[in-house]
C-alpha cells in the first residue's frame, strides 16, 4: 500500500487513540483543521481526525506512543502503519506582555507550519441565513481559546518566537470575512507587513476575492508570497445550499480574481480549497480542477471532516475510494500543468497535511516526460 493510500484511508476514516494523552494538544472546534491530530507517516506529517463520529467508529487504533513519540496503528487488530507524534511546540508555552497566551494568537499545524485566523469573526457566520454550514470559526472564540482580532504586533511576536524556538518554515494567515469590499485583504496585508519586519518567514494569506483586484498587488507588496481564495464547493446549486452567504460571490468573480492573482503571485502560487464529500460529484470536482489548473491555480482537494456543533456535524465523511478516484487523476493533472505542492512558497497546499494529494503527486511525472521516456 503506497503512502498516499495509507494517508487517504486514515483521513477519511479517522483513528482512535488508546492513550487520550496522545491527543491532549489536538484542537476541538474553531477554524480548520480542527478535531484532528498531527501524525508523521513515512516522513510526511498529516492531520488525521480523532474527535469526529467517523473516528470514534474507525477500524484504526493507535497504540500509546513510546518515549520518543513513536507508535503503531493497528487495523482490526493487525499492524497497519508506523506513526510518530510531533512534539508540542515550545512557543505555545509563552504569553505576550499583556498576558495573552501565544496559543490564542496562532497554532502549529502539522510539524512546521504556523497558522492563525486574524479575524475570528465573520459577517457570514453571524447570520444563520448566510453561514457556511460546515464552519466552526466562532466556536473557539466562544470557548475562550482565542481572541477576536490578532493585532499585527501580536502576530509578529508569535511568528518570531515560533521560528526561533520551533523552526517553523512558513505561515498561513486566514480570516473571517469582515464588512467591506476588500473582504479581509486589508487586515491580512497589515499583518504581513508587521510579520515580515520581524522575521523572514514565507506567508500565505487566505480571503474571499477582494472586490478590487488591486488588493492582490498590495498583499504581495506587504510580504505575502502566496494567496488562497477558497471555493470549498464547486456546483452552483450546492454552493447556494451549503454556504448561502459566500455563494453571493459568484464563480465568475472567483475566476476573474484567480486570473488577476496569478499575474501577481505567479503560476502555482494561487490556490483554492475544495471540500470533497459535501455533494459535489467526482466529475464536477475534476472538471473544476481542469479549469483551475489551466490558469495556474493549485486546487487543494481535501476530504470533508464534519465538525461537532455545526449544521453538518452528522454529514458523513467521503469514502477513501471516492477520494482515490479524485486524487489520482488530480495529482497527474497538477503535475502536467507544471505545479507541485512542494513548489508553493507557503500555505495549505505546501503543507499538504489535510489531504493525501501531495503524496499522490510524488509518484507522478508530467505526461510529456512519461511519453518520451
Amino acid at each position: 500500500m503506497q503512502t498516499g493510500d495509507i494517508i487517504n484511508d486514515l483521513q477519511t476514516r479517522g483513528m482512535r487513540l488508546v492513550d487520550p494523552k496522545a491527543g491532549a494538544d489536538s484542537r476541538r472546534g474553531g477554524a480548520g483543521p480542527t478535531d484532528h491530530k498531527a501524525v508523521t507517516i513515512s516522513g510526511m506529517t498529516v492531520m488525521i481526525p480523532v474527535h469526529t463520529a467517523s473516528a470514534f467508529d474507525s477500524p484504526y487504533l493507535v497504540e500509546a506512543p513510546d518515549a520518543n513519540g513513536r507508535s503503531r496503528v493497528m487495523k482490526d487488530g493487525a499492524f497497519f502503519a508506523d506513526v510518530e507524534f510531533p512534539k508540542r511546540a515550545k512557543f505555545l508555552d509563552l504569553s505576550t506582555a499583556d498576558g495573552v497566551p501565544y496559543g490564542h494568537i496562532a497554532q502549529l499545524h502539522a510539524k512546521d507550519v504556523l497558522a492563525t485566523t486574524v479575524l475570528q469573526t465573520c459577517i457570514r457566520y453571524e447570520s444563520r441565513k448566510k453561514t457556511c454550514k460546515f464552519c466552526a470559526i466562532g466556536q473557539s472564540l466562544a470557548a475562550g481559546r482565542t481572541i477576536a482580532h490578532k493585532t499585527p504586533a501580536q502576530l509578529a511576536e508569535v511568528a518570531r518566537a515560533a521560528v526561533q524556538l520551533d523552526g517553523v518554515k512558513h505561515m498561513v494567515m486566514t480570516t473571517g470575512t469582515p464588512a467591506g469590499k476588500d473582504r479581509g485583504a486589508k487586515v491580512l496585508a497589515e499583518s504581513a507587513e508587521a510579520i515580515r519586519a520581524a522575521v523572514d518567514l514565507p506567508l500565505q494569506a487566505q480571503c474571499e476575492p477582494p472586490e478590487d483586484d488591486a488588493w492582490h498587488r498590495r498583499m504581495k507588496e506587504a510580504g505575502i508570497d502566496s494567496l488562497g481564495m477558497h471555493l470549498e464547493v464547486v456546483t452552483p446549486e450546492l454552493r447556494q445550499q451549503i454556504m448561502p452567504g459566500k455563494a453571493q460571490v459568484s464563480l465568475e468573480k472567483y475566476f476573474d480574481s484567480f486570473g488577476a492573482a496569478v499575474e501577481v503571485f505567479g503560476w502555482g502560487q494561487v490556490s483554492t480549497y475544495i471540500l470533497a464529500g459535501l455533494g459535489d460529484t467526482e466529475e464536477a470536482i475534476l472538471s473544476m480542477c481542469e479549469r483551475l489548473t489551466a490558469i495556474g491555480v493549485y486546487p487543494f482537494v481535501v476530504p470533508f471532516v464534519p465538525v461537532s456543533g455545526t449544521p453538518l456535524e452528522s454529514h458523513p465523511a467521503p469514502s477513501s475510494a471516492f477520494m482515490h478516484r479524485i486524487l489520482g487523476p488530480l495529482s497527474q493533472m497538477i503535475v502536467d500543468r507544471g505545479m507541485r505542492a512542494e513548489d508553493i512558497k507557503a500555505g495549505c497546499g505546501r503543507c499538504g497535511a489535510c489531504s493525501a494529494l501531495s503524496a499522490f503527486e510524488k509518484f507522478k511525472r508530467p505526461a510529456l516526460q512519461e511519453a518520451s521516456s
